[in-house]
């Protein structure tokens, strides 16, 4: 396993304090309040947020093995991924050696089922991108013990979507013309889709690039969502967004909510509070809540209809209940 590194991943992005504490604090300031009848709601719902510390990384990977989320979020696609990358491969690789780019990486082991399958076809070159430098040290030290070909260490690792034109031009060269993106997991619900649809099709080349999409349907019962999301594990990962900056959590109840075709995770203040960060402040009261993270669901039709207009070429693979599918796309 060749490992291309231009810079260390641990100095691109320490873990300050004060600089998360300033950060979240900000948001609420920013977003401010929403009346929802006579409750006042806090949305600070950006996944860029999730990720800050290396603690609060460390709680999402404890997160994804209880066996409730894993099963809804991981399981379902990863058999999909196995039984559908054979034909995927044969659409994808058209132009010799291949730079995999995994958007979103985790751990890295929602890019594994496809590494094993174009192993041995072409010469690979994994490149993970993630908010969280924790993140991508992570993937490249899973992904680098399969021996599937080179991992691509460098800047633009720890990277968000403004990047991402960036990293796919800087990745491709004339031994590696093309790039597989992949953005796996359910990902693209944590976001405002459009937008982030607009940013990847921006970084793809029209001829050669492919992107694989893993995401969440509506089909599943309302019930089953939200309890494969209202549990301790998720409890511990979300809250930190909040502890983090003065909350106390034997002060917030934790809840989750399925509507407007989304999860929306949030919790509800027990008591009054008066938010301290230098020379500001702000004060909540009891029964306030706030939202903390949302993941979309889509229906299937939606998500055609959405995925359509940014590329010409799409094809849909579903799971026999319709409650994931994985969207190849081609411009």
């Amino acid at each position: 396993m060749n490992i291309i590194e231009s810079k260390s991943i641990k100095s691109l992005k320490p873990n300050n304090y004060m600089q998360v504490n300033d950060l979240i604090f900000k948001e609420l300031i920013k977003r401010g309040y929403a009346l929802e009848g006579k409750t006042r709601v806090w949305n600070i719902a950006d996944s860029k947020l999730w990720y800050l510390s290396t603690e609060q990384a460390q709680a999402y990977l404890d997160l994804e093995k209880h066996k409730d989320y894993s099963k809804y979020m991981f399981e379902t696609e990863i058999e999909m991924l196995k039984k559908y990358m054979p034909e995927i491969a044969e659409k994808v690789l058209n132009s010799g050696n291949v730079n995999i780019i995994d958007i979103g990486c985790g751990d890295g082991k929602k890019a594994i089922p496809v590494l094993e399958e174009l192993h041995g076809k072409v010469k690979l070159r994994y490149c993970p991108i993630d908010i969280s430098s924790y993140m991508v040290s992570r993937a490249i030290e899973k992904i680098g013990k399969l021996n599937k070909g080179e991992v691509v260490q460098f800047q633009w690792n720890i990277s968000d979507f403004d990047n991402l034109e960036n990293v796919a031009s800087l990745l491709r060269n004339n031994d590696y013309r093309q790039n597989f993106l992949l953005f796996l997991g359910g990902t693209l619900g944590n976001f405002e889709m459009h937008e982030v649809m607009y940013e990847i099709m921006e970084a793809m080349d029209s001829s050669e690039d492919y992107l694989l999409i893993g995401v969440a349907l509506t089909n599943a019962k309302p019930e089953d969502i939200i309890a494969s999301y209202k549990q301790s594990l998720m409890d511990q990962f979300l809250v930190k967004v909040l502890t983090q900056i003065g909350f106390k959590r034997e002060n917030l109840e934790f809840g989750v909510r399925y509507k407007n075709s989304r999860v929306e995770m949030y919790y509800t203040l027990l008591e009054d509070m008066t938010l301290k960060f230098g020379d500001r402040s702000i004060t909540f009261t009891k029964g306030d809540q706030i939202l903390v993270a949302i993941s979309y669901r889509y229906r299937e039709q939606e998500l055609k209809k959405a995925i359509k207009l940014y590329f010409k070429d799409v094809k849909f693979y579903m799971n026999e209940d319709k409650t994931w599918a994985l969207v190849l796309c081609h411009k």
